[in-house]
C-alpha cells in the first residue's frame, strides 16, 4: 500500500497521479500529489516503478502501516524507489530483463529454423 511520498525528491511531475489505476493520489500544493485515497491502493507499485526520482514507497502489504514511516528511515532502509530499482528502471540500473535466464520463451516456443 503506497505510504509516502517524499516532498524533498518530487519534482511535480505527476507521473504518479497519472499511472494509478486506482486513482489514489490528488495533486497537492505546489504539484506534489497527496496520497488522498490510500484505502484504494491495490499495491500494485506501478507508481512507484514510474517515479523518476525515487520519491515513493509503497509497502508490501495491503494494509497501512500502524506508523507512517519517516522519510530518514526510508532512506536509511535504502525503501524510497527500491521496487524501481528492483525493476532496473533508472539510469545506471540493470534491467531485470537483461539479466533474467528463465528458459520461460524457449519452453513456449519451438526453437526456430533458418532455411
Amino acid at each position: 500500500m503506497i505510504e509516502f511520498v517524499s516532498s524533498e525528491r518530487c519534482v511535480s511531475c505527476s507521473l504518479c497521479v497519472k499511472v494509478c489505476p486506482t486513482n489514489v493520489f490528488d495533486q497537492g500544493a505546489g504539484g506534489i500529489p497527496v496520497i488522498a485515497r490510500q484505502e484504494d491502493c491495490q499495491t500494485c507499485f506501478i507508481c512507484e516503478a514510474y517515479c523518476p526520482v525515487d520519491a515513493l514507497y509503497v509497502s508490501p502489504f495491503a494494509d497501512p502501516l500502524e506508523t507512517a514511516p519517516l522519510e530518514e528511515q526510508l532512506v536509511e532502509a535504502n525503501l524510497l524507489g527500491s521496487w524501481r530499482e528492483t525493476l532496473g528502471w533508472g539510469k545506471g540500473r540493470v534491467k531485470l530483463a537483461e539479466i533474467d535466464t528463465t528458459p520461460f520463451i524457449d519452453r513456449i516456443l519451438p526453437p526456430r529454423r533458418i532455411g
